[in-house]
């Protein structure tokens, strides 16, 4: 952990209290995590989960409106109407756009969704079906959960290489920040129900944290990054000095430091 002139204690003190602080409700309601809280079918919650994420790119509020119009347009049942579509249905997505993601991508994410669903009751086994066991129980071997799943979700014989870049994966250096948010939704849970918790084989001792700008920043200026790179050997720096506050479940901080980047408000501690 680089020198800051602030001790451990004073750092974690902020953190805990930060995290308290954003880690509730009120943080659901302009958050992508929104999205996802809209359903309640496990597989629902997934797929929308899974998708927001990967929409996260611009500000909250267009990632929240484009993920709306999308599963509005799956009649806000997204594991039906993958697995019972029919063709003519598809006409409806080829409008959709979010940025780089467009029609071939949405497409794409339909095919993957229903050849894994006709085989799989939860999107956790992508993360596990080519990991093995004793990989589920190192938190080094965290990365082998990503690389897993992309190249799962990239099996598919008429994969579209464009819609590789939508899904990140540690074999290209990648901070993978979509994909360990997603991670993060998806296995974290207490009391206060932001996150889900669904997943029971990962652990929330084993994710890392997500790295965007806003998390970059605070981190940076508390000493938690001192490399000099942004890449996936700084996730891995950050989160594991985010250990060293709590082992059991470090990745709750991401929740003080995207508050505290994303409101532009400049970290305080009190020296005394």
């Amino acid at each position: 952990m680089a020198k800051t002139g602030f001790s451990h204690n004073q750092i974690h003190h902020l953190l805990e209290q930060k995290y308290c602080e954003y880690n509730a409700k009120l943080f659901i309601e302009t958050d992508p995590i929104s999205i996802p809280h809209r359903f309640s079918k496990l597989q629902d919650v997934e797929i929308a989960a899974f998708w927001t994420a990967m929409l996260a790119w611009g500000n909250r509020t267009s990632i929240i409106n484009s993920a709306t119009k999308l599963f509005a347009l799956m009649d806000n049942s997204p594991h039906q109407f993958i697995l019972q579509h029919q063709d003519k249905d598809l006409k409806r997505l080829l409008g959709f756009k979010h940025r780089t993601f467009n029609a071939t991508d949405t497409l794409y994410f339909v095919e993957f969704f229903k050849e894994h669903y006709s085989k799989h009751q939860s999107l956790e086994d992508g993360f596990l079906i080519q990991t093995k066991n004793t990989d589920i129980q190192k938190h080094q071997n965290t990365a082998a959960f990503l690389i897993a799943f992309h190249h799962h979700f990239f099996s598919l014989p008429d994969a579209p290489h464009r819609t590789k870049k939508h899904i990140s994966t540690p074999e290209r250096k990648s901070t993978c920040k979509r994909l360990n948010m997603f991670l993060r939704w998806m296995v974290r849970k207490d009391k206060n129900g932001v996150d889900f918790g669904l997943w029971k084989r990962i652990k929330p001792a084993q994710l890392l944290c997500p790295l965007d700008v806003h998390v970059e920043r605070v981190a940076r200026h508390l000493g938690l990054i001192e490399r000099k790179q942004t890449d996936w050997q700084t996730v891995i720096e950050l989160t594991e000095n985010l250990k060293t506050f709590d082992a059991k479940d470090p990745v709750k901080y991401d929740f003080a430091l995207f508050g505290l980047g994303v409101n532009n408000h400049q970290p305080k501690i009190d020296k005394r």
